[in-house]
């Protein structure tokens, strides 16, 4: 599981810090950037994806692996879905290779 090391920019909403901890906890227990979810839900009509244990449906989520092992995930909130997921994976370039 991942350690959420939580940080936010002066400004953003506290709930920031939990729904960026919410889709990092997802994309790692799942092994999926969450927008594979929001895809699943807006595209597809999978609204049964919503069901599943703590899922979110938002972008910026991304897990990390390593070696093909997963080692954690990251994730980002406090902008759009787009630039959540930009950011993440941004970061997440750094471990996935």
């Amino acid at each position: 599981m991942a350690i959420s090391l939580p940080d936010r920019m002066d400004g953003a909403q506290l709930a920031s810090i939990a729904i960026s901890q919410h889709k990092a906890r997802t994309a790692a227990r799942h092994r999926r950037p969450t927008h594979a979810f929001e895809n699943g839900v807006t595209k597809a009509g999978l609204n049964y994806l919503l069901t599943l244990d703590d899922v979110i449906a938002s972008r910026g989520g991304i897990p990390l692996v390593e070696g093909g092992k997963l080692i954690g995930a990251i994730g980002c909130s406090g902008g759009t879905g787009s630039q959540d997921e930009t950011i993440c994976t941004a970061g997440a370039n750094t471990v996935n290779k």
